[in-house]
């Protein structure tokens, strides 16, 4: 990795407008009570946080097992008009496969 030579003056054509560098050059160093003022962000976005932090989790007896598989794009499509949960839908045939192929 390579460092980058910061910028101090604006150059056009990089991504930003004279606006954004406008914007962002003028901030200020933060001071001693500025940075002893502040507060962590759980406390003053409660909520925010706490819609952040939903999820799943960890799985408590983990059932499956995620593996690598190509598929003819057809097969893929099909699945995926189907809507959500097509990856629970190939599991299902998959095993009613194989519960065929153990019935013969």
């Amino acid at each position: 990795m390579t460092k980058q030579k910061l910028l101090q003056e604006f150059v056009a054509g990089r991504g930003y407008t004279l606006q954004d560098w406008n914007d962002v050059s003028d901030n200020v160093e933060l001071s001693k009570i500025d940075i002893e003022q502040m507060r962590p962000f759980t406390e003053v976005f409660p909520e925010l946080t706490a819609s952040i932090r939903k999820g799943r989790g960890a799985q408590k007896r983990p059932t499956k097992q995620q593996v690598t598989l190509r598929l003819d794009r057809h097969i893929i499509e099909a699945f995926k008009a189907k809507g959500t949960g097509w990856q629970n839908q190939i599991n299902e045939v998959l095993k009613g496969t194989l519960k065929t192929e153990i019935n013969k």
